[in-house]
């Protein structure tokens, strides 16, 4: 029998979700997506659950998108390439509106889709050893969906630097850009993760928690859904063009790209 792409489990009113596939280092393809996307829905109508904790078996939280994916990107219609994008956004935005607080557990690389998964829950450890980084624009491919987060975690400035380089950034420049919360040590992760998931359990009200998460939500991100709607669009027109097939192509027989 096949493993579930997510791991499901509940101790002490925390459900803890393990993203599982480390032999593909963690990559995003539809069926994680789904599955994922899944998973949350069912903690958040667990009534044993008050917190959530997103974690990911194995060396690398999320490397973005894995080659068979991206190799079928290559042959969707664009309204194929329109619905995954629709899906990716529901997995973000379903973190992002969830009534329950998403703790991230960053062991490994995040990278991609990888860092917008990471970055979009509501509180992010990482361990220091880990890099981030958006590094679509180096495969011809556009950081759409994130960045309308981004944009709302730090400044346009830092976006800007971020999305357009592509650069991987420590985790140490992670914490300083607004784009975590805490960097601990490795041997100390897992403890720190669950003692602070524990002291929401215990010394604060589910509801206030989620009307707080609301509220800031709602006051910071007004036109979310309107940036999120014209960012699926974009992400599926890139996939049509030149650049995006020179850009995976390569890729994928890992040779240089020369833009």
């Amino acid at each position: 029998m096949t493993e579930p792409l997510v791991l499901y489990s509940v101790s002490q009113r925390i459900a803890t979700l393990s993203i599982n596939r480390p032999e593909k280092r963690n990559a995003l393809n539809p069926e994680l997506v789904s599955q994922l996307t899944a998973a949350l829905k069912k903690a958040e109508k667990d009534n044993n659950v008050k917190v959530i904790i997103l974690r990911a078996e194995g060396g690398t939280f999320s490397a973005g998108a894995d080659l068979a994916y991206l190799q079928q990107l290559q042959q969707n219609t664009y309204e194929e390439n329109l619905a995954d994008s629709e899906n990716l956004k529901n997995l973000f935005t379903t973190i992002y509106y969830l009534p329950k607080i998403v703790i991230a557990q960053i062991e490994g690389h995040a990278i991609a889709g990888g860092c917008g998964l990471a970055t979009v829950c509501d509180i992010i450890f990482s361990v220091p050893e880990a890099n981030f980084g958006y590094t679509e624009v180096k495969l011809g491919f556009v950081p759409a969906i994130v960045s309308c987060f981004l944009l709302r975690k730090t400044s346009e400035t830092i976006a800007k630097r971020i999305l357009l380089s592509g650069a991987l950034l420590t985790a140490q420049e992670a914490l300083n850009y607004g784009l975590i919360t805490f960097v601990t040590k490795r041997e100390e992760i897992t403890l720190n993760v669950n003692n602070f998931a524990l002291s929401l359990c215990n010394e604060a009200s589910a509801n206030s928690l989620m009307l707080t998460k609301q509220l800031i939500g709602q006051t910071t991100n007004a036109d979310l859904d309107k940036c999120l709607s014209e960012a699926v669009q974009i992400n599926a027109k890139v996939r049509e063009t030149d650049d995006f097939k020179k850009g995976i192509a390569a890729f994928i027989s890992k040779e240089k790209i020369n833009w």
